[in-house]
């Protein structure tokens, strides 16, 4: 089994050049997003909080049986001129970090981040490419990335050629701040669709809890049109992604999906009974779970998601990048 969406954080100890800002709706979910590595605020403070961070990921996916996670970096913000926009972001992974712990250990295999409004956007796509990238990670609707722009065709033409894989955040965000709403929407899609890219569209558009606003409906009528676009069932933990389910499920759509967890973002499992997706018995059992990781592919066969789910992305991204 294989988990598509494991996001990875840091302080920057040890040199790694991660960093975090702990502000608002991020400094009061903070406590919960490191609970899933079995950490507190207080281990935030260590000199060697990155090196541990990764230990714990390490023993959750050894103890969950899985095989490998994509393991995600995180893109600063920039306008679609290329101007970096400070105080913009929550946190950032330099893509050097991740495709240095895919060398070091077979479990992970690295998802870069840039963005392609960066003045060596190019340059740092061939670098990553040099380094074994095996999927190009954004948040459209965080980053400011207008996927439909003209002049950001050329980045994704060669991403085309190198065969690497698009997995795009679509649909609510609650957990970082939003710069666009807008390009939550997944027919933004389209363009880098358009130029031969593999697209995974994270989360298919649904919300991001209770009520607001979610394009589900648009993903899967873009299923027929586009054999290059797939969805990912991550944070289908949420409160208020029951109603889902169903549509997820349905033939054409779920044989087009892949697993991710999305952790640290918690993997409960209450919202599913209360939303009628599983019963009692299937709470009572899953609850007790204690790894995040194995409590998330649990929760998915309990509601019915077939096995294929979780080893079809490797048949996705590219193959340079697998250890």
């Amino acid at each position: 089994m294989i988990d598509g969406h494991v996001h990875l954080i840091g302080t920057g100890a040890g040199g790694t050049g991660c960093w975090i800002r702990l502000r608002g709706a991020q400094k009061a979910l903070a406590p919960v997003l490191l609970a899933s590595f079995g950490l507190t605020l207080r281990d935030l403070g260590r000199d060697d909080f990155d090196d541990l961070l990764v230990e714990r990921l390490l023993g959750l996916i050894r103890a969950a049986g899985l095989r490998q996670v994509l393991l995600l970096a995180q893109e600063d913000v920039y306008t679609g001129r290329g101007e970096r926009v400070p105080d913009r972001a929550a946190f950032y992974v330099p893509n050097e970090r991740v495709l240095e712990l895919a060398r070091r250990h077979p479990e992970f295999v690295p998802a870069v981040s840039i963005h392609p409004a960066r003045a060596d956007a190019l340059d740092e796509l061939a670098r990553c490419l040099e380094g074994g990238a095996a999927v190009m990670k954004c948040l459209p609707n965080c980053q400011d990335i207008d996927p439909r722009l003209p002049h950001y065709r050329r980045f994704w033409e060669h991403m085309a050629a190198a065969g690497l894989p698009l997995l795009a955040h679509t649909g609510g965000e609650k957990a970082l701040p939003v710069v666009r709403p807008d390009l939550a929407d997944p027919r933004v899609l389209e363009a880098p669709l358009e130029c031969g890219v593999t697209v995974i569209a994270a989360h298919c558009g649904t919300t991001a809890g209770w009520g607001g606003r979610h394009w589900f409906p648009e993903f899967c009528a873009m299923l027929p049109k586009y054999p290059r676009l797939y969805g990912d069932i991550s944070a289908l933990a949420l409160a208020g992604k029951g109603r889902f389910v169903r549509g997820l499920l349905a033939p054409g759509v779920v044989d087009r999906l892949v697993h991710g967890s999305d952790l640290p973002v918690p993997i409960q499992v209450t919202p599913m009974l209360l939303e009628r997706q599983i019963g009692l018995r299937a709470w009572w059992r899953l609850r007790g779970i204690r790894n995040a990781l194995a409590r998330d592919i649990a929760l998915k066969r309990a509601l019915g998601f077939p096995e294929a789910t979780f080893t079809r992305i490797e048949s996705l991204w590219r193959r340079g990048g697998s250890r």
